[in-house]
């Protein structure tokens, strides 16, 4: 008894203590344990659902539209030539201008033109004046037709009186003879004067006279020349491509100096693959969103589904009849027009990530 009064004093733990102690431990673990457990089947039956559930959405929902990163935006792009040659004498534009339908864009040197004018005008005088000469001439024909009618009907009655006087006696045949021959020259020179008014009459055309017609269109040439050497803007739009173009430089017809850009008329040409393009049709909706335009949406639509693939456009179209062809999926451009006005500025060819929804 002694000793056991001395071990409790001592306070060292004894046999039943420590399975007293175990018993209250494992009570206290035992719900952490089971709240683990749940936690876990929780987890377990919540990650299977989650991606069940995008599985079902992805699938539902990605058939109901196409996506496409391979587009740019783009504009009509007019490159501007003179229609005349000559030096260029002044440049009234820079990069960026913006100009209107009509404005004045360089000049080129008119002198040559100003005077293939006036040689224009001058031959034009000239037919007129030779037209009024062939219509006087005309005129006066009519007159030596009168007056050689009127010498033969006097050489015919001097012939006739030869005649009679013949008959009695009272002249000689000479005489006769020599009123016969005048009669005849008569008659010769009224049908000359005849034969000349046929040539001045036909020399007149019965409208306007081909010599002037002529040389009326040389001058209206020479002015339609002279008018270009003014070259002015075809359309509203943006300058580009006009550092190029300098005073002193030759320009040739058909030969672009610079480049005027339309930016009232973008539009976004994405190229899709043939797989989704039996899926558009025009009129769909679609959405446009542009790399220099972070987190900017823009609404559109599908104006038109090219009428061929990008391969059948090329310069060099793909050859496929031979031994080694391997199958490429082709893309198709189709073109998206905005819905109203964007409300930024657009630049041609900016990256571009198009959407179409294929909806009815």
């Amino acid at each position: 008894m002694n000793e056991m009064k001395q071990e409790k004093i001592s306070g060292e733990p004894t046999a039943v203590d420590e399975q007293t102690a175990t018993v209250a431990a494992e009570a206290v673990e035992e719900p952490q344990v089971e709240k683990k457990r749940g936690l876990r089947t929780v987890l377990m039956l919540i990650v299977p659902a989650v991606l069940l559930l995008g599985g079902l959405f992805y699938y539902f929902s990605s058939g109901g539209s196409v996506s496409t990163d391979n587009a740019a935006v783009k504009q009509d792009i007019v490159s501007v030539s003179a229609q005349v040659n000559g030096p260029v004498i002044a440049v009234l534009v820079k990069n960026g201008a913006q100009v209107k339908r009509g404005d004045i864009l360089f000049r080129i040197d008119p002198a040559p033109y100003r005077v293939a004018l006036e040689q224009a005008q001058a031959q034009l005088a000239a037919a007129k004046l030779s037209t009024t000469q062939l219509r006087t001439q005309a005129a006066g024909t009519g007159a030596d037709i009168t007056g050689s009618g009127a010498n033969l009907q006097i050489k015919r009655n001097a012939l006739a009186r030869q005649a009679a006087l013949l008959k009695r006696g009272f002249t000689t045949r000479a005489d006769y003879e020599d009123a016969l021959n005048e009669v005849r020259t008569a008659e010769t020179a009224l049908a000359d004067a005849q034969a000349r008014a046929a040539n001045a009459h036909a020399a007149i055309a019965p409208g306007e006279q081909p010599s002037i017609a002529q040389a009326q269109a040389a001058v209206d040439k020479a002015t339609l020349d002279l008018s270009r050497t003014e070259v002015r803007a075809p359309m509203d739009g943006t300058i580009a491509n006009s550092d190029r173009l300098q005073v002193g430089q030759m320009a040739v017809q058909g030969v672009g100096m610079l480049s005027l850009v339309h930016n009232q008329t973008a539009w976004v040409e994405a190229n899709f693959k043939e797989k989704d393009v039996g899926k558009m049709v025009p009129g769909q909706r679609a959405k446009i969103e542009i790399d220099a335009y972070p987190g900017v949406d823009f609404k559109a639509h599908i104006q038109s589904v090219g009428a061929g693939t990008g391969s059948e456009f090329a310069i060099i179209p793909a050859q496929n009849a031979n031994g080694n062809w391997v199958k490429v999926t082709q893309r198709v451009p189709v073109r998206i027009a905005f819905d109203g006005n964007p409300g930024k500025p657009l630049i041609a060819g900016l990256s571009s990530n198009v959407t179409v929804y294929l909806d009815k």
